[in-house]
């Protein structure tokens, strides 16, 4: 015990780190691009309501905001949206807008001005993943009408003299567009309702002089990922067809698949967002990698003699969004101690330097937890993974095992980091432990641990939960008593379903939960809206019934709180409302909060704080000795 600690109660530590602080950090950095010592990458801003603006770092260091308010570059294809801009060769960016989610080209010092139609009350377009080649932007284009909802690839002017063009069509989702150097073929990845881009994907080569398409790899039960260009008779490919997603090199006509570094670790991660590129191929002809279990390295592999090499950086993972002009890299880098930055790499010598960071003054380290990376035996010897955040403050320490939380994604075939995350700190640094699961399912660790929640949600992640709580109270950690459960989105479905039939827990707090299956079928968008199909099985209300949160309320015994989002298009609030009635008409103590104007994850800085200091206060109760 440090001469400066007291002894003070487990959750009421003093904390320099308030909930207005972590509401208004985070900047939520994305999408790196690189031209020699220009880059540029988008910036979310609670502060301003969430509003995306794209940045542009000069050559002599000079950090320029692109667009002001109110112009926001967000899209939301497939709600969840991903790259939302394209750096023009030459100068200027093109964009989607969130509003009217046209495209626009923003020329150097002009105004923005659209070059997609305007939206007709009928129809409803949105672009992401944007490619510029040859004074046109490549696209895919979700198209919302009467009929549902479509997608297909287009082409559009940069001058916008024209409509958009279509260039593929036929499935039902696309991604990963790329042009081969000479612009004959385009490359991408497709894959059609039931499946998810992690469960089944095609890899696909249209040559755009007749239309003419091929598949080149991929299948219902294969998943591939990220396609680049070696040449203009070969490609580079991320396939799990092994059991893992590893880089291979193929031919145009789908001949001579190589594997070019064969191990059991992960080279890409799940195509939630489009725009993901989790490597690059460098103009000398190696290749950037990000590749690991769980948090994901950095290091450059020689196709040809099929060494890989990590780059010395201060970074334990990298997000999955690499850019190169060719020489030099840029890519989101982040450690348990170090903020989410942007970062600029030399390829040469394996020089970094930081040049934007989503928490710009981080606390002391002493307030911040010292992470470590844990492996739990969970239900019949299944090993679940994790991250430990115990408690760790300069100024107070407890007395006996601490209260925990653990918090489960969402996804629920996601995966949690050993990131820096202010909203722990806020937690471990008043004295409450958090253990972050990577329950069966999760991405990171190989195919066949994602496959185990096949057809077993509401089972595999509640168990590998409680096991997780478990864990924590037999090994001393935690008291057994003072343990709770916090998740959003598929994540609140697993707290309230592991309150449910579990009494290991004090309390739950889901955030925009799911607690009802057929309804959320009925309701949630197009790209999660057979999802359940693989997670569960086929509509069947015995099943769903003996499966949802909402089944199997009688079992709650612990206090909850619910909070919602009353404008989110993916979970409606219906379903955190019909879980607040049934514990409310079962005497269950609960509180239930809802945010006007707010979607699918919180975006806004005062619904971040309020929701923040409502779960602080939840804990300090439930907790109380």
């Amino acid at each position: 015990m440090s001469p400066e600690q007291v002894v003070l109660p487990y959750a009421t530590w003093p904390s320099p780190i308030s909930s207005t602080g972590v509401a208004r950090s985070g900047l939520r950095l994305g999408f790196p691009t690189v031209l020699g010592e220009e880059v540029w990458w988008t910036e979310d801003r609670p502060a301003e309501g969430g509003r995306t603006t794209i940045v542009h770092r000069d050559a002599d260091g000079t950090h320029r905001e692109l667009l002001a308010a109110p112009w926001s570059a967000r899209t939301r294809v497939h709600e969840y949206g991903g790259r939302s801009y394209a750096v023009v060769p030459g100068g200027g960016v093109v964009f989607a807008n969130l509003t009217d989610q046209r495209l626009y080209l923003l020329p150097p010092g002009g105004r923005p001005r659209p070059i997609t139609p305007e939206p007709k009350r009928e129809a409803g377009l949105r672009y992401a993943d944007m490619v510029v080649h040859d004074g046109q932007v490549w696209s895919v284009q979700e198209r919302h009408h009467d009929g549902g909802i479509s997608r297909s690839i287009v082409s559009v002017p940069l001058d916008g003299g024209e409509a958009p063009r279509e260039r593929v069509s036929g499935s039902d989702f696309y991604a990963g567009l790329a042009l081969s150097p000479d612009g004959e073929h385009l490359a991408h990845v497709c894959w059609d309702h039931p499946r998810m881009p992690w469960n089944g994907t095609e890899l696909r080569i249209t040559r755009l002089a007749d239309g003419v398409s091929w598949t080149v790899k991929g299948g219902p039960a294969e998943s591939v990922l990220a396609p680049q260009w070696r040449d203009n008779r070969h490609l580079y490919l991320i396939s799990d067809w092994s059991g893992w997603w590893n880089l291979y090199r193929i031919g145009v006509n789908g001949t001579s698949l190589q594997a070019l570094h064969p191990v059991e670790e992960e080279f890409a991660g799940p195509l939630w967002q489009l725009g993901a590129s989790p490597y690059q191929v460098l103009a000398d002809g190696r290749i950037a990698v990000l590749h690991g279990r769980g948090d994901l390295r950095l290091g450059i592999l020689d196709p040809d003699s099929g060494t890989l090499a990590d780059l010395e950086t201060p970074y334990d993972g990298w997000d999955t969004v690499l850019a190169s002009d060719g020489h030099v890299l840029a890519g989101i880098g982040y450690g348990t101690a170090v903020p989410r930055s942007i970062v600029r790499v030399d390829t040469v010598t394996g020089q970094t330097q930081a040049l934007r960071r989503d928490v710009e003054t981080p606390p002391d380290t002493a307030y911040l937890p010292r992470t470590r990376a844990v492996e739990i035996e969970g239900r019949f010897g299944r090993r679940v993974h994790a991250f430990l955040y115990p408690p760790s403050n300069p100024k107070a320490r407890g007395d006996g095992p601490a209260p925990y939380v653990v918090f489960v994604h969402g996804g629920p075939t996601g995966h949690s980091t050993g990131a820096l995350d202010l909203e722990k700190a806020f937690f471990t640094s008043r004295g409450i432990g958090v253990l972050d699961v990577n329950y069966g399912g999760s991405t990171g660790y190989g195919r066949a641990y994602r496959d185990r929640l096949r057809g077993q949600w509401g089972v595999m992640d509640v168990e590998d939960t409680v096991a997780a709580a478990e864990w924590l109270a037999e090994d001393g950690l935690a008291d057994p008593e003072r343990i709770a459960i916090r998740g959003g989105s598929a994540g609140g479905w697993t707290v309230m379903a592991a309150c449910c039939v579990s009494g290991a827990f004090a309390g739950g707090v889901s955030y925009y939960g799911v607690s009802t299956l057929a309804p959320f079928v009925a309701t949630t968008h197009d790209f999660e809206s057979r999802y359940v199909e693989w997670l569960v099985g086929p509509a069947d209300p015995a099943l769903y019934g003996s499966r949802e949160p909402l089944g199997q309320v009688a079992g709650v015994a612990c206090p909850m709180l619910l909070l919602q989002g009353l404008s989110d298009p993916v979970v409606p609030a219906v379903q955190s409302q019909a879980f607040a009635d049934a514990l409310a008409e079962r005497g269950v103590p609960c509180t239930y909060l809802t945010f006007e104007g707010e979607a699918h994850g919180f975006r806004r800085a005062e619904t971040r704080s309020a929701a923040l200091a409502t779960e602080l206060a939840f804990y300090q109760q439930i907790f109380r000795r």
